[in-house]
């Protein structure tokens, strides 16, 4: 599936946080900005992009939530190679513990805008 058409079959809105996250894949990245996020999985920019398909370990960190962080396994869902390189990750093991911390975080934050 190319990149547009997965973008345009997204389950769940997307929101534009300041939550960080640890990323372990071919390379680590440590405190990245999470570029956004919802229930199905997020988007972030990166140096380095992944290949479509990989598992990534993940610990996503809310600062916003009294500190509150899970770890969870991710797949990168699709990639852009040019600048600025992006991955978006979709969640492949949250569990309902993981998920209602995510819903409290989103439920404190404002979708992005439509324009």
């Amino acid at each position: 599936m190319a990149d547009g058409e997965y973008r345009k079959t997204r389950q769940h809105p997307r929101f534009e946080v300041r939550a960080l996250v640890d990323m372990t894949g071919s390379d680590v990245l440590l405190a990245h900005r999470i570029r956004n996020i919802s229930l199905g999985g997020l988007c972030l920019e990166t140096p380095s992009v992944e290949e479509i398909g990989t598992t990534v370990d993940l610990v996503i960190n809310f600062p916003d939530l009294d500190g509150a962080s899970f770890a969870t396994r991710g797949e990168v869902a699709w990639a852009v190679r040019e600048p600025p390189m992006e991955v978006g990750i979709r969640y492949v093991d949250l569990d309902d513990e993981k998920r209602e911390i995510l819903r409290r975080y989103l439920a404190r934050v404002t979708p992005p805008s439509s324009d």
